[in-house]
Order: C-alpha cells, then sequence, then structure tokens
C-alpha cells in the first residue's frame, strides 16, 4: 500500500489509474495542497458533497483556472506554433462564461434556456428515437468485426451513439455530421488536461474554428428558419433580465458544453461498463437473467469509472474543509472519481454490486445547483444502450488479440481510447 510521501498526482501510471491515490489521500489527507497547481486536492465523499452544496463558499467562477492550463499549454509549444494558435484564436468569437462557469443568479438565467429540453416528459418522448439509434448501431456493430471477430467498441458504438444523439438534439444537418463528430470529440480531449503535441494543438484549434463557424452559420438560419431543435431555441430565446437575445458567444458558450458533456461522459461510460462486462461474465448473465438490473449496473458504472473525475471550484471567503484551512481565492479541486469510491459511503466500493441501494448517489454528474442538466437523456442513453447490447448479444469478453484496454491519461475526463473485444450474437428464433 502506497503513504502519502509517495503519492504524486501527475505521475503517469497515478493519471492512467488514480485509484490507489485517491485512497491514501482520502484516508490521510483527504483535503492535499498540490504546489504544482497551487489548489487543494479534495477527495473525501462528504467534503466534496458538502462544497458542492455551499455554493456561496465554493464559486464555480474557475475560468482562471481553465485559462492558466491552456497557457500553459500554449507555452510549451515552439515559437511558430504559438504564433499560429494566436491567429487561430484572433479569428474565434469570444466565448463567455455561461453555465458551467456561473453562480447564482446569473448561472440559473442561462441554465433555465435549456433546462425545458431536459423535462422528463420530453426524455420519455425521445425513448423511441434513441432505441432506434441504438438498434442501428448495434448493427453495424457486429457488421464491423474483422477475420477474427473483434471489434472496436469504442469507434464503433461507444462514441457513435451519443454522438448521433446529441447532434439529432442540436440540429445538426447530415451534411456537417463528420466535422461536427471530429470537432465534438477534439473538444473533449482538449479538456483532458493532458500533454498535447504541436500538431495536434494546430488540429483541435482549427476544429474549434470550423465548428464556430458552422455552428454561428446554423444559429442565424435558425432564427430566419425555426426548427424543432435545440440551436433554435438558443437562437431564438430571450433572456428574461435583459429582454435579448443570446449573443453568438453566449450561445456558443452553451452549445459547447452540451457538445461535451452530451457525448463525452456518455461514450466513456459505454466503454467502462462493457470493459467490466468483459471482465466480469456473471456480471452479462445476471442482468439478462433481469434486465431490470441494468439500471442499476449503469449507475454502478458511472460510480466506480467516473467519466469526469473532477472540476475545480474557488474559495469566495477564508474557510475551511475538514479542519483544513483555505484562504479566499484559493482554488480546490473537487475529486468526484474518489468520492465514488469513498469506503465510508460506498461498501466494497470498488466492486460493481447489482443490489447496491442507493447507487443514484453517486456523484458522476455533480450534484446542487450545477448537476448536469443533460444526465436523464445520458442515463436514457446508457440504459436502453446495454439492455439492448445484453438481449441481442452474449458472450462479451476482451479480444485476445490487443493489449488489455488501458485508460488514457488525463487529470480532468478518464476514458478508453480503445476497446477491442469479441462477442457472440443471439441466435435467432425460427
Amino acid at each position: 500500500m502506497a503513504k502519502i510521501e509517495d503519492v504524486n498526482i501527475f505521475d503517469l501510471e497515478t493519471l492512467v489509474n488514480p485509484y490507489e491515490a485517491y485512497q491514501v489521500l482520502r484516508n490521510e489527507a483527504p483535503v492535499f495542497y498540490v504546489p504544482e497547481l497551487n489548489i487543494h486536492y479534495v477527495t473525501r465523499y462528504d467534503l466534496i458533497r458538502g462544497a458542492l452544496k455551499d455554493t456561496k463558499t465554493f464559486s464555480s467562477q474557475f475560468d482562471s483556472f481553465l485559462n492558466l492550463s491552456r497557457e500553459a499549454a500554449m507555452a510549451s509549444m515552439p515559437a511558430d506554433v504559438q504564433q499560429a494558435l494566436k491567429m487561430i484564436e484572433r479569428k474565434m468569437v469570444a466565448i463567455p462564461p455561461t453555465m458551467l462557469t456561473l453562480d447564482e443568479p446569473d448561472h440559473t438565467k442561462y441554465r433555465s434556456l435549456v433546462s425545458q429540453l431536459f423535462t422528463g416528459s420530453l426524455i420519455k418522448q425521445s425513448e423511441a428515437q434513441v432505441q432506434s439509434i441504438v438498434q442501428e448501431e448495434i448493427a453495424k456493430l457486429t457488421a464491423s468485426t474483422d477475420e477474427l471477430g473483434s471489434v472496436d467498441f469504442m469507434s464503433a458504438f461507444a462514441f457513435a451513439v451519443p454522438l448521433r444523439v446529441i447532434a439529432d438534439r442540436l440540429g445538426i444537418p447530415s451534411s456537417e455530421r463528420t466535422l461536427f463528430d471530429e470537432a465534438a470529440i477534439a473538444a473533449a480531449a482538449g479538456l483532458r488536461l493532458s500533454p498535447q503535441t504541436p500538431d495536434e494543438m494546430l488540429h483541435r484549434a482549427q476544429l474549434a474554428l470550423d465548428l464556430q463557424h458552422l455552428m454561428v452559420d446554423l444559429i442565424e438560419a435558425r432564427r430566419q428558419d425555426p426548427r424543432d431543435d435545440m440551436i433554435t431555441l438558443l437562437a431564438n430565446s430571450r433572456l428574461e433580465d435583459s429582454n435579448r437575445l443570446l449573443t453568438h458567444g453566449e450561445a456558443l458558450s452553451i452549445l459547447n458544453q452540451f457538445l461535451v458533456a452530451g457525448h463525452e461522459t456518455t461514450a466513456s461510460t459505454f466503454g467502462w461498463g462493457m470493459l467490466m462486462l468483459c471482465e466480469r461474465p456473471e456480471l452479462q448473465a445476471q442482468i439478462q437473467a433481469d434486465i431490470g438490473l441494468v439500471k442499476t449496473f449503469v449507475e454502478e458504472a458511472l460510480r466506480i469509472e467516473s467519466p469526469v473525475q473532477g472540476l475545480p471550484r474557488v474559495a469566495t471567503t477564508d474557510t475551511s474543509l475538514g479542519g483544513y484551512p483555505i484562504k479566499a481565492g484559493e482554488f480546490v479541486m473537487l475529486r468526484y472519481g474518489s468520492a465514488n469510491r469513498d469506503e465510508r459511503q460506498f461498501e466494497d466500493p470498488d466492486r460493481v454490486n447489482l443490489q447496491r441501494q442507493k447507487a443514484g448517489m453517486q456523484l458522476a454528474f455533480g450534484s446542487g445547483v450545477h448537476h448536469c442538466i443533460g444526465a436523464p437523456l445520458a442515463r436514457q442513453e446508457l440504459n436502453l444502450g446495454f439492455a439492448s447490447l445484453l438481449q441481442q448479444m452474449q458472450n462479451f469478453r476482451l479480444s485476445p488479440q490487443h493489449p488489455q484496454p488501458q485508460a488514457q491519461p488525463s487529470f480532468i475526463l478518464r476514458n478508453l481510447p480503445q476497446l477491442h473485444i469479441c462477442f457472440d450474437v443471439h441466435p435467432q428464433p425460427n
């Protein structure tokens, strides 16, 4: 067992598999100062839940943290790359803070504009469409196996389903889906705070600019020709306090958040959940015998491998967490990935338990006023997706021809870049 002096949160092995470090920190230093980032790393469930509820003390206005991270990444690039990135940046629409990095009451005025898209009744109405997408992607998955019977589940299904669902929700034309998919994946990659090569950084910046052009064109088009989609809603909604339409920057800010949150967390959980099924065949049998267990399985997959491992907050006043002093203006990093494996909250936290009571207490979608607004849609996709996979296929297993899957090193998001699996299709009745 590692000791506190051995913990280095930036160590490559820790970024790939942080759970041993989390356990050490929870037990020995649940609020741990990280001098490299000048931030306090919070790992215990009760402390994280308390900070999320206390929005007056722990503010979501952490734009400066993200800006510093981007500036540090840019500073590491060669001078010619920095110049090229600045040229692209000058062409981009400035993005103001909206939902993710605002506090009340400003947060609510933006969130209320889009909350009507995620009501229980509308999510229920979308079930048939999501199920249709799942079925189509399962058909593609079964047709994509190689000569050895294996397929990369991430590219063939895990990313395909949520990207199609969010693109449909937004109203992205079919002719622009290739750009949209590539830009969405690149946007999520940028949030991982992982090292990037100069070429990767330039490519992602150009994709972001191209996507902005597409979104602005669609916003203007929907103002002239409204449709039943999210871009139309944002293009034509008015802020109540000022009775005006959203600026392009405000609309893009909200769209960017849904772009990443609308596919990355769901795709990651599809991947981690499938890996769990492959590693524990008894889970497949239990869910196939009682398909209703898929809901608990989804919550357990979200808990054990939180797709968002953590997000920062900034202290608005001198305060403390668990008796640990924090000064006004200092950042805390709330590690959801650690909270969700806290043995004080979850018995036997490292294992999937299909009988777990209150499995939905996990913090993968955050908590409080910033609880992920798209969580009902993500759960719908995951529940329908895993239920359909397990009803139509069996014997999911890792491909022996490929290396053991492992997480991409990342500080914020947690995903599997590849997951090569084999499976058998259920025989059809005569």
